[in-house]
């Protein structure tokens, strides 16, 4: 059964057993009439897609080959960086979650697909796919929320190391990706016993995402610059190309893990986002899975393009409602989907980025601090329902 964390107003008190059950239903009709007309246009779009981003990646690099000219750098750096962020978000992100396998391509396919990570492609989908779109918002078993780091949520004991959180979150921030793969190997809790540091499984997984960092370091902080000497030998200064180029990744990894991670930010920890029970999705129908999932997401509005960049996470309810559809369809099923949250009197949680992260870092600042007064022990649930469907994992 769905269970809020204790809320002093509950939202979702005014609904009924057949209530949740028939929301289930109306979004599994929207689910079908985008399955319905899937095909050439989805495969067409990521096609497109792919080759866009690699045009803008070829192109950068070969501006930063002149990255001693401050034009070239300045263009060829933001070049790259776009070309990260779209190669993460609405390619990498959207493959891995098996939205393009109807395509029975094995070029682009989830079980093939490999990203620019430092998660191997396998593991992520793991935490990602299996946990946290199970778990989502479930306090103590959905560690997205808070990438196990973080405090986010009133009802959660605070201790002093709280404090830290807005350090702890911004420096996740930048190195984000190197954050998900030690979040992909629960770094943390294998490392504390010897036993754990031992299992076969993790330290294989830890020598996969070794590699894998090793083979990205090679590209991007070897390779690449290294292939810029020559042209800066004829300009006099080889090694100046060098570290040009050198720096230009750099920054390019940096703007791509400071906007995924506000983008992955803005989509479950702003206002007005619900969070569960740890024991929320016992016996969960699959009208209480679509339910959570609703109330446990938020959108960011915007231009087309901003959707593209955020890899249409931007249209994070949707996503956790549909996550295996093709993403660049969820702008058409949005008004369908806030419609029924309208209809059934529910919050839809939406609003420009810059409102979104600044919403979602207040958030983090304030549970970094201890509440300033004793929560109102209320425990809302989802009235008794009829017995037991199977539950909704989708």
């Amino acid at each position: 059964m769905t269970t809020l964390q204790r809320k002093e107003v509950n939202p979702i008190a005014h609904l009924s057993p057949e209530d949740i059950e028939q929301i289930g239903r109306e979004l599994d009709a929207i689910r079908d009439e985008v399955l319905a007309v899937r095909g050439e246009k989805d495969a067409n779009y990521i096609r497109r897609m792919i080759a866009v981003q690699r045009r803008i990646e070829l192109g950068s690099r070969a501006l930063l080959l002149f990255s001693l000219f401050p034009p070239a750098w300045i263009l060829g750096t933001a070049g790259l960086s776009i070309s990260k962020i779209l190669e993460n978000m609405e390619i990498g992100h959207n493959i891995l979650h098996g939205q393009y396998d109807f395509m029975r391509d094995p070029k682009i396919h989830s079980t093939t697909w490999e990203w620019d990570s430092a998660s191997p492609a396998e593991q992520w989908k793991h935490s990602h796919n299996e946990l946290h779109h199970k778990y989502t918002n479930v306090v103590g078993r959905d560690n997205d929320l808070g990438y196990g780091i973080m405090r986010v949520d009133e009802q959660q004991k605070w201790v002093p190391a709280h404090l830290g959180q807005p350090l702890y979150n911004f420096i996740n921030a930048c190195f984000f990706e190197y954050g998900i793969a030690a979040y992909d190997l629960e770094l943390g809790r294998n490392l504390k016993t010897k036993k754990r540091r031992s299992n076969p499984a993790f330290r294989e997984n830890l020598r996969a995402v070794g590699r894998k960092i090793r083979r990205q370091v090679l590209k991007d902080y070897v390779v690449h610059p290294a292939l810029a000497i020559p042209v800066g030998f004829l300009m006099g200064n080889p090694f100046g190309a060098f570290l040009g180029t050198l720096a230009a990744n750099a920054v390019a990894s940096l703007v791509r893990n400071l906007w995924s991670h506000s983008v992955i930010m803005c989509g479950h920890f702003p206002n007005g986002v619900e969070t569960f029970e740890r024991t929320s999705i016992t016996g969960e129908t699959r009208g209480e899975w679509y339910l959570r999932q609703m109330l446990g997401s938020a959108n960011i509005s915007g231009s087309k393009l901003m959707h593209i960049m955020t890899g249409n996470l931007s249209h994070q309810i949707e996503h956790h409602l549909f996550p295996d559809l093709p993403a660049s369809r969820y702008a058409e099923i949005a008004p369908k989907v806030r419609a029924l949250f309208e209809k059934y009197e529910l919050n839809y949680v939406t609003g420009p980025m810059v409102v979104q992260v600044a919403s979602a870092w207040a958030k983090v600042f304030r549970l970094a601090l201890p509440n300033r007064k004793a929560a109102k022990e209320i425990d809302y649930s989802i009235p008794p329902r009829h017995p037991a469907e199977q539950p909704a994992g989708v």
